[in-house]
């Protein structure tokens, strides 16, 4: 870490390589990119605990905090704040561990909030824990 008193909050949902296909134009990587690969953990966490089918109907509070770099391995990160009836909550954080100095940096964060479904797309109770 390059600050120990920053630490990821939440488990280790999922870790991905920004690779060169993934830049813009001045070679950092697209933030679209990362916040598709902070849904992709959303999606995972959500799954486990809908016990199903879940789909993402909200993101609020992101920002970019840091640029990533291609060769960053990004670390997301997913904390489970709210469960609802039919929703689920989760905090989000992307860490990039740089490829050139092995140091860790939070590079955005954000609430991403999920509703189970049923095969038909409709929703349907979150299962008791």
């Amino acid at each position: 870490m390059s600050d120990d008193a920053m630490k990821p909050q939440g488990e280790l949902a999922t870790r991905s390589v920004a690779m060169p296909r993934d830049t813009n134009p001045n070679g950092d990587i697209f933030g679209g990119w990362l916040m598709s690969q902070m849904d992709i953990a959303g999606g995972v966490t959500a799954d486990h605990r809908a016990k199903g089918r879940v789909a993402t109907i909200a993101v609020e509070g992101m920002v970019l905090l840091q640029p990533v770099y291609v060769g960053d391995v990004v670390c997301c990160y997913a904390d489970i704040r709210k469960i609802g009836t039919t929703s689920i909550a989760i905090h989000i954080e992307a860490w990039a561990l740089r490829h050139d100095t092995g140091l860790d940096a939070k590079v955005t964060e954000g609430i991403f909030t999920y509703v189970a479904i049923d095969d038909h797309g409709r929703k349907r109770p979150v299962p008791p824990a």
